[in-house]
């Protein structure tokens, strides 16, 4: 699979009722193209997981701003953030023989 994935974790600014019950929805630990959302008791601190297509001359500046852009159509208000990118095209499989 040619794609990326993408963690990148920050903290919220302040969320108001609505905010906070959007982000109960998306509360998953599963790589999408949409993005899902980890975070702690108070809304604070998050962690956003997404998988971002890659072309063939993709590298980790474009899944980063393939992600950012993920995050920001949640429209969630956030800060302070730190990317962590893994290239699925550099992964190998070893498969055990039988």
């Amino acid at each position: 699979m040619d794609a990326f994935r993408v963690i990148i974790r920050g903290k919220f600014d302040p969320l108001d009722a609505q905010a906070r019950a959007s982000l109960a929805a998306k509360a998953d630990v599963a790589f999408t193209e949409e993005g899902t959302f980890t975070h702690d008791v108070n809304a604070t601190a998050f962690t956003f997981r997404c998988q971002v297509p890659a072309g063939p001359d993709d590298d980790e500046r474009a899944a980063k701003d393939g992600a950012l852009a993920a995050l920001e159509e949640h429209g969630l208000p956030c800060r302070d953030l730190n990317y962590a990118v893994t290239d699925l095209r550099a992964i190998k499989i070893r498969r055990k023989n039988r």
